[in-house]
């Protein structure tokens, strides 16, 4: 089962990473400024990532496909790795769709 690791940055923001039952980062979010913004993000990634249209494919300069996943107002909530093929991007937006909703939630 996946969960979401919260750190703390050197600027003092929080982050998360959604981490697959295998332990590869899935998606990876913003920072924030306090621990409640940041739960209040993981609950966004919960519940946006059941909805396939939150999902914006996008392809870096380098060429390598990766994705964003977005809130209802369009705001980016997390995004994904750089990946070597339009595939493994699918497969990476199955894996945060399947791990996001039961994920447990750790402070590292």
């Amino acid at each position: 089962m996946g969960k979401f690791e919260i750190k703390k940055d050197k600027a003092g923001h929080f982050r998360f990473n959604l981490k697959a039952g295998n332990g590869q980062v899935i998606l990876t979010s913003e920072g924030y400024n306090s621990k409640s913004a940041c739960d209040n993000g993981i609950e966004s990634v919960r519940k946006n990532s059941q909805d396939k249209s939150r999902f914006d494919r996008q392809v870096a300069k380098n060429g390598k496909p990766y994705f964003n996943l977005k809130a209802s107002n369009g705001q980016v909530i997390g995004a994904s790795q750089m990946y070597a093929s339009a595939a493994s991007m699918e497969n990476g937006i199955k894996s945060v769709g399947k791990n996001a909703p039961g994920a447990s939630v750790v402070e590292v």
